[in-house]
C-alpha cells in the first residue's frame, strides 16, 4: 500500500502550489520543535511522580500499580507506569491543502475552494472561524529510538493519516450529526453553562471527563466539524485541533493508550484529561496545553499578523503529546 505522506510528496512536486497565502514553513524539526519537557510527569504504580515541574498532578485512575497482561498469548506481570508521549500532530489551517510540517502543499484544483474563513454568524455580533486540519502519525520516540525497551510504544514511521478537505463531515454541520447525534442534547444554555467548572478545572490543571461535550475556554466539542464560534484565531484553531481528537475518537481511529495499562482501547467518547497539545507554528510554545485551558495563559504573541519568519499566519501545527500507560514488567 502506498503511503499518504508519499503521495502527498509527489503531488507537491508535480503541480504547483495555490493558495491563499504563503505555505512555505520550514518541515518539522522533532529535535527543536517538540517541547521535550512535555513528557513529565511520569508516574510509577499510580503514586510516584517524576518531573512535576509544573505543580500539576495528571489524573490517575484506580487501577492497582501492579498489572497482569495477556499480550499474544504470553504474560506479563509488573508494575504500571504512565508518562506523555508525543506521537501525533494536527495542522489546522487557513489555506486548504497548505501543509507548514512539511514545508509545502498540494495543488488546490479550484483555488479559493475550501479555504478557511472568518464569518459573522448573526446580528449581535458573534463571529464564527472555519479551517482544515490534518492529522499526523508522529512517534518521536520511535524516530529518534529512544525508550526501546518500554512495550507500549508504537513502532509506526511518519504519516500524514487524515486530512479533512476530503471529509464532507467536516464541512457541513447537518452531515457531521451522523457521528455525532448527542449533539443535540447538549444545544442549549444549561448544557453550556455547566461548562464554567470544565473552564476552571483546565486553567488550574486538568479539564473534567466526565463533561465530555465542554473544551473548557475553547467552547463546545460539538459539532465535529472546522466551524467553530469564537472571535479569537488562536483560541478557535485550538479548539479545532482538540475536535479533531474528538472526532477520531468517535470514528476509532484514534484509540486511548491510557485507559488499559495492557493496550490501547476505542474511546467514542473522549477523555480530555489523556491529552495535551503544544503549539509548534506560527510561533513555537513550550507549553504543555490542556484541552480547554484560556490562550490568555499560553497564546500571547503565538499567531502574529504577518507571521513569524517562513510561518504564515492563520496557519497552525500542534504537537499533540497523549499519556500512555504501560505495563512494565516481565513474562514468567
Amino acid at each position: 500500500m502506498k503511503s499518504p505522506f508519499l503521495a502527498l510528496l509527489l503531488s507537491s512536486f508535480l503541480f504547483p502550489a495555490t493558495t491563499w497565502g504563503k505555505c512555505d514553513s520550514r518541515p518539522i524539526n522533532p529535535v527543536i520543535d517538540v517541547c521535550w519537557s512535555c513528557i513529565f510527569p511520569i508516574q510509577f504504580g499510580g503514586k510516584l511522580t517524576l518531573g512535576n515541574s509544573q505543580g500539576q498532578v495528571p489524573v490517575e485512575n484506580t487501577s492497582p500499580p501492579v498489572c497482569a497482561c495477556f499480550n499474544g498469548g504470553s504474560l506479563t506481570i509488573g508494575v504500571t507506569a504512565s508518562f506523555y508521549e508525543p506521537a501525533r500532530m494536527i495542522e489546522t489551517v487557513h489555506d486548504a491543502y497548505c501543509f507548514p510540517s512539511m514545508g509545502t502543499s498540494m495543488n488546490n484544483p479550484q483555488p479559493g475552494l475550501l479555504n478557511g474563513s472568518v464569518d459573522d454568524q448573526d446580528v449581535s455580533g458573534g463571529t464564527q472561524v472555519f479551517q482544515q486540519a490534518h492529522y499526523y502519525i508522529l512517534p518521536v520516540f520511535a524516530i529518534m529510538d529512544l525508550f526501546v525497551d518500554f512495550p507500549c510504544l508504537e513502532q509506526e514511521g511518519f504519516d500524514l493519516a487524515y486530512m479533512t478537505e476530503v471529509d464532507p463531515l467536516w464541512s457541513n454541520d447537518s452531515l457531521a450529526f451522523l457521528i455525532n447525534p448527542e449533539a443535540l442534547l447538549f444545544a442549549n444554555p444549561a448544557s453550556q453553562l455547566s461548562c464554567i467548572p470544565d473552564s476552571t478545572a483546565a486553567n488550574l490543571g486538568y479539564p473534567l471527563d466526565s463533561l465530555f461535550w465542554c473544551m473548557g475556554s475553547w467552547g463546545s466539542a460539538y459539532p465535529l466539524t472546522g466551524t467553530i464560534p469564537e472571535r479569537d484565531t488562536t483560541t478557535a484553531n485550538a479548539g479545532l485541533a482538540a475536535r479533531m481528537l474528538f472526532k477520531l475518537s468517535r470514528e476509532m481511529l484514534l484509540w486511548d493508550t491510557a485507559s488499559n495499562a495492557c493496550g490501547p482501547v476505542m474511546a467514542p467518547i473522549w477523555r480530555k484529561s489523556h491529552y495535551r497539545l503544544q503549539i509548534a507554528r506560527p510561533v513555537k510554545g513550550n507549553d504543555c496545553i490542556p484541552i480547554g485551558r484560556s490562550d490568555l495563559l499560553w497564546g500571547s504573541g503565538k499567531n502574529p499578523p504577518g507571521g513569524a519568519g517562513a510561518n504564515a499566519p492563520d496557519n497552525f501545527l500542534w504537537i499533540l503529546t497523549r499519556k500512555n500507560k504501560c505495563c512494565i514488567g516481565y513474562s514468567p
